[in-house]
């Protein structure tokens, strides 16, 4: 049934009461913009991690940020309130800390909570009165309370009293600046009501507008929701896509057709595959969960399974396109165009480049790949590449388009040189530079 978007709750002297000392643990996607967007919201920002390599790479600059957290980045570190460390002991000068440590899946798609553990283990340690604490990391509902409330409680800290702890998951979207931090509400969900407000009261630097929900676990199992929304969505767009082009048709006529229906449907463009940090990642942990207390989730499951082999599909069309000219993948050369899990960022957790590669590999391609964002990759396969810096296309028997850039001021991306290639695989349905063109 439908229902209305609920309104989050402006934070009462949100933008005006500047907060004291807040440490930052892990300094990486999230982290980062989270420590760059509390410049001036804060009387000092401590940044902790662990990898001394990423406390250089900040230092220099050397770091795949938005133009806006570039210039941010730039006047941190000259500034005396910012610091960058990778000792712990400096959470005991901080009146709040907020955790933003990747929680990944292992090969079998298993969460791994190494990171988060560790990091939710020196922040208990280093625990004091009056402190707040709020885990941004995405898992499963109950880690929270697990993490951090339970062994606060065995350290003779009363939550709620002497130490504050809440759930808010984050909602930053790399390389997209239509969704800035600023504008987009975060949903908190505290151990306490006094837990709720404090942790509001810090996220509310962040955001203009604040959601409150009754526990971490309900803000836990928010994130999960968001992000397997997103996946159900995706795996649905890729089957719609292989259904048009059963029937002849263009799936991105289709799916903007259908998006001019003003309510009930929400269109999300098919492509070679998901990656990043969530939606590969995120659905697992509660499946994971669930499986524990023997409840099946057949959709959720079927999704997964569906994006899962979403890349060997590309393979299999790479394999198609060749022999449509009575070429095979075997001996073909092939290059990937862009390896990055999406657009404009140069991250490739997850991307759908890596099994593209070595499923292209196996069938005895000769594979290169060249990106502009990305000079060096090692595939899940073990393969160590580097990107072609100046490719042309007439060397190529076959490119394969997973993600194009755009050209920005930090990116020189000029895709003119696929037109050039004698055959065109575009697994974005977005390429429209030559006539010789198939699609996924």
């Amino acid at each position: 049934m439908p229902f209305s978007i609920p309104d989050a709750q402006p934070v009462a002297g949100n933008g005006h009461a500047r907060l004291g000392p807040v440490a930052i643990v892990g300094l990486g996607y999230v982290g980062l913009p989270t420590a760059l967007a509390l410049l001036g919201r804060s009387s000092r920002i401590t940044g902790v991690d662990t990898s001394a390599d990423r406390l250089r790479a900040i230092e220099s600059g050397d770091v795949d940020l938005s133009d806006l957290d570039r210039v941010r980045l730039a006047a941190a570190n000259g500034d005396e309130s910012f610091r960058l460390t990778s000792d712990s002991a400096a959470l005991t000068k901080s009146d709040a800390v907020i955790v933003c440590v990747p929680t990944p899946v292992d090969s079998h798609h298993i969460p791994d909570l190494t990171a988060l553990q560790r990091a939710c283990q020196t922040v208990v340690e280093h625990a004091h009165q009056g402190q707040t604490i709020i885990l941004t990391s995405t898992s499963f509902a109950g880690t929270t309370r697990q993490l951090l409330v339970e062994p606060l409680q065995a350290r003779g800290l009363t939550v709620g009293e002497d130490v504050y702890v809440a759930f808010s998951p984050e909602r930053i979207d790399p390389g997209n600046p239509d969704h800035v931090q600023r504008e987009t509400p975060r949903v908190v969900g505290g151990a306490t009501a006094e837990c709720s407000d404090r942790a509001a009261r810090v996220i509310g630097q962040l955001t203009d507008s604040v959601y409150l929900v009754t526990s971490p676990e309900a803000a836990e199992l928010t994130k999960l929701y968001e992000n397997i929304f997103r996946a159900v969505t995706l795996a649905l767009a890729n089957e719609f896509a292989d259904v048009c082009g059963t029937l002849g048709l263009d799936p991105i006529e289709v799916t903007l057709a259908a998006a001019t229906k003003p309510y009930g449907f929400l269109g999300t463009f098919p492509g070679p595959g998901v990656g990043g940090h969530c939606i590969p990642c995120d659905p697992h942990y509660l499946l994971w969960q669930l499986r524990g207390r023997n409840r099946p989730t057949p959709l959720i499951e079927q999704a997964m399974q569906s994006i899962h082999a979403r890349p060997g599909r590309v393979v299999e069309r790479a394999g198609q396109v060749l022999a449509t000219d009575g070429r095979s993948l075997a001996s073909a050369r092939v290059i990937v165009v862009g390896v990055s899990y999406k657009a404009g960022v140069s991250d490739v957790r997850e991307s759908p480049a890596l099994p593209i590669i070595d499923g292209l590999a196996e069938r005895g391609a000769d594979v290169q790949y060249h990106d502009p964002l990305v000079p060096v990759i090692r595939t899940p396969q073990g393969q160590l590449m580097r990107s072609v810096a100046a490719p042309t296309g007439t060397d190529w028997d076959l490119a394969v388009i997973h993600v194009l850039h755009p050209r920005t001021d930090n990116n020189d991306a000029d895709n003119g040189w696929i037109g050039d290639c004698p055959r065109v695989l575009d697994a974005t349905y977005q390429f429209d530079g030559t006539p010789h063109c198939s699609v996924v």
